[in-house]
Formats: C-alpha cells, sequence, structure tokens
C-alpha cells in the first residue's frame, strides 16, 4: 500500500500529469429519501476530500445529488473540479436540463444529452469511482467495466453500486480492467491508484 509521502512523490510532482477521477452516482432526479440524503452527505464528504488530498483532478457529469456533493467537498479542499455537460451551452444546461454552475471550475458542454456526456465522462477518467447511484450510474458503470477502465465502488451506498457483484457474476463477461470494493472512502481511492500506478495505461 502506498504511503501518503510515496503517493504524492508519483503523483504531485510539477512535471507528472494528474489522475483524473471521474465519480458517478445518482442526481436529486433520483428521489434520495431524507436518510439516505444524510449518509450519503457524509460519504460524499469523505470521498471529495480523499481524492483531493490524493493530489487528483476530479470529473463528474456537471449534474446534482452525489457528484455535486463529492465536487463540493473536493473544491473545499482545495481541488480543480471538471464537469461534462449533457448540454450545448450554458443556458441549456441551466434552463433546459436544470443543472448547476457551481459544482465544477470548468465545464464542457458537449450536447451530447445525457448518454454522450456518460462515455465523454468514463473515458476522460484515469478510473471511475461509483457510489449509490440508479439507471444512470449503471450506464457509465457499464462504459467502464467494458472498456477495461478501473472501477471503484463505494459499498453500502446504496442504489446500484450495492448490486455490482450480482451484475458481474449474472452477466459472466471478462474485462481488461479491474473492479475494486470497499467501504471506506480514503481508502477505496488509495487502492484504485495503486491499481492505476500499476498498469500500463498510466505508463
Amino acid at each position: 500500500m502506498l504511503s501518503g509521502k510515496k503517493r504524492r512523490s508519483i503523483f504531485s510532482h510539477p512535471t507528472m500529469r494528474k489522475p483524473v477521477v471521474g465519480v458517478m452516482g445518482a442526481s436529486l432526479n433520483d428521489a434520495l429519501t431524507d436518510s439516505d440524503r444524510s449518509r450519503i452527505g457524509r460519504l460524499a464528504e469523505e470521498l471529495g476530500g480523499a481524492i483531493a488530498r490524493a493530489g487528483c483532478l476530479l470529473m463528474t457529469g456537471a449534474t446534482t445529488g452525489i457528484p455535486h456533493l463529492v465536487a463540493t467537498a473536493f473544491r473545499r479542499h482545495g481541488g480543480f473540479a471538471l464537469g461534462v455537460s449533457p448540454a450545448e451551452n450554458r443556458r441549456e444546461h441551466m434552463e433546459r436540463y436544470r443543472l448547476p454552475d457551481d459544482g465544477a471550475d470548468s465545464i464542457i458542454y458537449t450536447g451530447f444529452g445525457y448518454k454522450g456526456r456518460n462515455l465523454i465522462n468514463v473515458r476522460s477518467s484515469d478510473f471511475v469511482l461509483h457510489m449509490g447511484g440508479p439507471i444512470g450510474t449503471l450506464n457509465e458503470f457499464t462504459i467502464a467495466y467494458d472498456e477495461g477502465k478501473i472501477v471503484g465502488v463505494l459499498e453500502s451506498s446504496g442504489g446500484v453500486s450495492d448490486h455490482v457483484r450480482e451484475i458481474i457474476e449474472f452477466c459472466k463477461k471478462p474485462t481488461q480492467g479491474s473492479v475494486l470494493y470497499d467501504r471506506d472512502p480514503a481508502k477505496l481511492v488509495e487502492r484504485c491508484l495503486e491499481a492505476l500506478h500499476r498498469s500500463p495505461q498510466w505508463r
């Protein structure tokens, strides 16, 4: 396991590019209960802080809910967040999709809708983290899994994330990537970084 000092020496040196971490999860449209919001809020705070402390860049779908909570915590800890919007411009982002413009330091407007946005989000990330989530999060997971990405799943975060093992077992399709599970947000980030450091895609 990499120590904090070792991790910084690998990923935070001025001449080294920083890992891009994609965070996928439920939006506010996905009807989280009050108890879910409280529990998820605590996990999102921990996850955002862990990603920032690891010296990574954050990528989200420029949406509400879990990704927005993680991005808020991440930026509060000094991280730089990039949002990928389904809209073609800021006006459509806010008026048609009713998405926030304060969850990222910079937003890329794709004009590709939600599914096209998901594809760009996953492909542009060095590894992706899944927390909770409904059908949209499942779509992001299947893209990442099918394309051999490193996928981190925050266990006991609810939604699709709690059924990833079953989905993989049911589909019985191998992947060139890896799927890692942990209940602790900081440990999950650390394990994904270790996997990334060992992977050919980082070299």
